[in-house]
């Protein structure tokens, strides 16, 4: 995939010299040839490219996370009954008026 890059960005610097050097050409359209025929596309298809490695990579680093939140909290458990103590009514009880 970096040849193509490569490739690609030569051939837009290649097209801005000619535009600069032409007699009718200015530097400042050979800044833009080069600006929206070389770098914009190919930014543009790297980062579309990329996509699934970046997601892969953020999903491998949230397991990781999720992971090393697993084994601290190992020692101090959430559980109700975890610490041997009675474990409380999920809803307490209601005395009647008399």
């Amino acid at each position: 995939m970096h040849l193509v890059v490569i490739a690609w960005l030569y051939v837009a610097l290649m097209m801005a010299v000619a535009e600069a050097t032409n007699t009718t050409g200015t530097v400042l359209g050979a800044v833009f040839t080069f600006l929206l025929y070389g770098l914009a596309p190919v930014a543009l298809v790297v980062y579309l490219m990329t996509t699934p490695a970046r997601r892969r990579a953020l999903r491998e680093r949230e397991a990781a996370e999720r992971e090393a939140a697993m084994r601290a909290g190992a020692s101090a458990s959430v559980a109700p009954d975890a610490g041997s103590e009675t474990p409380a009514d999920a809803v307490p009880p209601v005395r009647e008026k008399e």
